[in-house]
C-alpha cells in the first residue's frame, strides 16, 4: 500500500492495517521482550487483567 493511500482509507481499514502490522511486529518478540511489553501496557492500563 502507497503512502497516500492511508489517507483515503475509512477508519476501520486503517485500524485493521495498524492490527495486522502489530501483530505481525509482536510475533518476533523474545520472551523477554514480550513480558517488558506486558508490563509496559498493565502500568498504562492499556491490559486490564
Amino acid at each position: 500500500m502507497t503512502y497516500m493511500n492511508r489517507f483515503n482509507q475509512s477508519d476501520e481499514g486503517r485500524r485493521d492495517e495498524l492490527i495486522r502490522i502489530i501483530e505481525h511486529s509482536v510475533e518476533k518478540l523474545t520472551l523477554a521482550e514480550l513480558e517488558a511489553l506486558y508490563y509496559d501496557m498493565t502500568t498504562k492500563s492499556y491490559i486490564n487483567d
